[in-house]
């Protein structure tokens, strides 16, 4: 099962601000489903709960096809059904693929977070903060299923796939077929800060990133310019461009929502660093001598390595702030109506205006202007 992983909160102003906009086509509703992380909950707690319903829920499916995936290991209902007897018993689960002997320790700290959750219109707030991102004319009309739970894999806080369902079971889905779902771990995001709302605003955070992939997919499907870009085999150039773009304005979105789009002290550095190993990877996948496993890695590692690491979402980082600080909402905006070419090369620009910004190769450069002729 492909799984977007990653790591933002109501700020719907500031100097880089969300600002208002009519999205009059802009028709998003999140379906919220608790099921799985209320009695998996109330099990924690020692109130009631059989494992075998528990198991059976489609949250618990989800997040038991995505685990199984993510530790590379045949786990089944019937290893889910057993880690949580040995959770509501108290009792040692061997590996603990589920990770539910911290979130049996932390039931309280859940327990408070899903009751925030239900009680502060979680669902449109993350919607109103995604939507500021998109053209005013986009037309985007989705419900979009969201299962919150509160077990899975160590390392998945919230993910987006793409499924078909087979009764309650998931089955992965090709690209452009299934229907996109969102699950969100509480387990999780109870270590996102000392307090409920701390808690809470990371919440909203890590889950309007994942809204925004969501929300842009249906909006490419439904875009010209985006059903003309992709009826065309996309070179492994333009697939980490389209990466870049993609990640990075939700990264960028991360950001906003955290710390108002401020990088750490260490921030410029690191992004130097970072547009280096983009450079070279670009390199890599422009030559004719990369052979084909090697191009899938770099793709592959654009967003799966460590934060500073991931060198396509790290630099589409990077270049929506300096849009976005430099030009204004609008242009960032504009960027995801024309595609990824659009997103560097107004990044080009600015280059040209102030060197002191992370510089993109002079080969980057060449083949941007080369494919604009």
């Amino acid at each position: 099962m492909m799984v977007r992983i990653t790591v933002i909160v109501l700020l719907i102003m500031s100097s880089t601000g969300l600002m208002a906009q009519p999205h009059a086509a802009f028709n998003l509703f999140l379906d919220l489903n608790y099921t799985s992380a209320e009695r998996t909950v109330e099990l924690y707690e020692g109130l009631s709960g059989r494992p075998a319903d528990i198991a059976a829920l489609r949250g618990s499916q989800l997040s038991l096809a995505v685990t199984a995936s993510l530790a590379q290991k045949h786990l089944t209902t019937e290893h889910l059904e057993h880690s949580l007897e040995a959770a509501k018993f108290n009792q040692s689960d061997g590996d603990d693929d589920f990770r539910m002997r911290p979130a049996r320790a932390a039931v309280r700290q859940i327990r408070e977070l899903l009751d925030a959750v239900r009680r502060r219109n979680f669902g449109q707030r993350v919607v109103s903060t995604v939507e500021q991102l998109f053209p005013a004319d986009a037309r985007v009309n989705a419900r979009i299923p969201m299962y919150f739970v509160a077990f899975g894999h160590q390392n998945i806080d919230a993910f987006v796939v793409r499924i078909t369902w087979e009764g309650d079971v998931p089955r992965p889905a090709p690209e452009n077929e299934g229907e996109p779902v969102i699950v969100v771990n509480l387990a999780r995001a109870v270590n996102y800060g000392g307090s409920v709302d701390e808690c809470f605003v990371g919440l909203l955070s890590v889950v309007a990133h994942e809204v925004f992939h969501a929300a842009f997919d249906v909006y490419k499907r439904g875009a010209p310019f985006w059903q003309s870009y992709y009826a065309t085999d996309l070179p492994p150039f333009d697939e980490l461009l389209d990466l870049a773009q993609n990640e990075g304005v939700a990264y960028y979105l991360s950001l906003i929502q955290r710390t108002g789009g401020r990088l750490p002290s260490d921030g410029l550095d690191r992004a130097e660093a970072t547009f280096q190993t983009f450079n070279t990877m670009c390199a890599e996948l422009l030559s004719q001598r990369t052979p084909p496993g090697r191009v899938a890695e770099i793709i592959r590692r654009a967003n799966t390595s460590g934060y500073w690491e991931s060198y396509g979402s790290i630099t589409g980082m990077i270049v929506a702030r300096q849009i976005d600080q430099s030009l204004g909402r609008v242009a960032l905006v504009e960027t995801l109506r024309n595609g990824p070419r659009a997103f560097f090369s107004t990044y080009l620009q600015l280059m040209k205006r102030d060197r002191g910004i992370p510089q993109l190769s002079p080969l980057i450069q060449q083949e941007l202007a080369r494919r604009e002729r």
